[in-house]
C-alpha cells in the first residue's frame, strides 16, 4: 500500500506512547438543523470492528485506514498540551450523504 496518509513525527511519537496504534476514521456529526456531515477523525487506538479497515504496517506502528480515507492524501499531527494533546487529520474533504448520492 502506498503511503496515503503522512504522520508528523510528533504524532508518530504521540501513537507510540498510546500502544503504537491509529485508527483513522470517519465520524458523523449532526448539525443543529437536521444535517449531518463525517469528518475524519484520528485515534490512537485499534477500530471497533478492524474487519472493515485497511490494515497497514509503518515504522512500528499499525494503522487502520478507512477505505474511503485511504486515497484522500491526508496528514495526521498532534496538537494541545501535556493531558490535553490529541490527534488531528487535516486534508481530508467533508463528507455527506447529500453529496454521495450525486
Amino acid at each position: 500500500m502506498a503511503e496515503p496518509i503522512h504522520i508528523s513525527p510528533d504524532a508518530a511519537a504521540f501513537i507510540h506512547e498510546k500502544g503504537g496504534v491509529l485508527t483513522v476514521r470517519l465520524s458523523p456529526r449532526h448539525g443543529c438543523c437536521g444535517g449531518i456531515a463525517s469528518l475524519a477523525v484520528a485515534e490512537a487506538r485499534p477500530p471497533n470492528a478492524p474487519e472493515h479497515f485497511t490494515r497497514d504496517e509503518r515504522d512500528g506502528l499499525t494503522l487502520y485506514i478507512a477505505p474511503e480515507l485511504e486515497e484522500e492524501g491526508l496528514k495526521v499531527d498532534v496538537e494541545g498540551f501535556w493531558k490535553l494533546r490529541r490527534l488531528y487529520v487535516d486534508g481530508a474533504a467533508i463528507h455527506s450523504p447529500r453529496s454521495e448520492s450525486s
